[in-house]
């Protein structure tokens, strides 16, 4: 975990400062766009906190998912000269995405601090929420690197993918924006089904103000709130066993 963290930013000049500054980069970047020109920020509180939230978790899965992709495929001369178990290479790639994010979360808390935002009490359960985070990215990153070994048409469709599933994110915009549409209650309930944005929704409702639509107040229910975890699960159980099966024959494969 600790190599490929620092392998990542080996001869670069900033080294680790990467890791606060590319989020933050895109954050100014969108911040503008969204807020002084689009006018999309849909009168959310702490919009600037609001949306760096869902800048650093998107981040994240994608640092994970991406990552993961080719890891073991990259690995092959390896896998094929000493004999470990293969789970570890997703691993220890998702490990040092998690140490970004932990760093990330140190500036959210400075911005946080700045835009004196109202936290809820329910952030007792944020570590619940992180770990629903990172089980759901390394079972992808399971998934799709099990995939690539057989199937290289892989990595270009999760390219498209990701970029469809961004913007189906509510990462850039509030839910006022959503419901306020035709059919946007339907809609608003279908976003939040997705695992993503029921996180992002329920951590903003912790971190930055208790007015953030969660799914548990757009389906007027907290049980609504076993779906998406429920399908963390399923992806989980699907992909672990799928990488399980291929995993003896991926040092052949590669």
């Amino acid at each position: 975990m600790k190599t490929d963290f620092k392998l990542r930013y080996q001869n670069s000049v900033l080294g680790y400062l990467w890791t606060l500054l590319r989020p933050l980069f895109l954050f100014a970047i969108l911040y503008v766009v969204f807020v002084y020109i689009l006018n999309t920020s849909g009168d959310v509180p702490h919009f600037g906190v609001y949306l760096l939230i869902g800048i650093v978790l998107w981040n994240y899965f994608v640092e994970v998912t991406t990552g993961s992709v080719g890891a073991i495929v990259g690995k092959g001369d390896l896998m094929r000269k000493v004999g470990f178990p293969r789970y570890v290479i997703v691993l220890a790639g998702s490990f040092a995405a998690l140490i970004n994010l932990a760093f990330n979360f140190v500036v959210i808390a400075i911005f946080m601090i700045a835009s004196r935002t109202q936290v809820s009490p329910t952030i007792i359960f944020l570590p619940l929420l992180i770990l629903e985070l990172f089980i759901f990215a390394l079972s992808i990153g399971f998934l799709l690197s099990a995939l690539y070994v057989k199937f290289r048409d892989v990595n270009f469709i999760w390219e498209v993918g990701i970029q469809g599933a961004f913007f189906a994110t509510p990462i850039m915009y509030g839910f006022k924006l959503v419901t306020s549409k035709r059919h946007g209650l339907l809609l608003a309930k279908l976003l939040l089904l997705n695992p993503m944005a029921q996180l992002m929704q329920d951590i903003r409702y912790m971190l930055v103000s208790p007015k953030t639509a969660t799914i548990s107040s757009i389906f007027h229910s907290e049980a609504a709130r076993l779906i998406p975890v429920g399908i963390v699960l399923l992806v989980a159980v699907v992909s672990i066993r799928y990488f399980k099966r291929r995993s003896p024959h991926f040092a052949e494969d590669v």
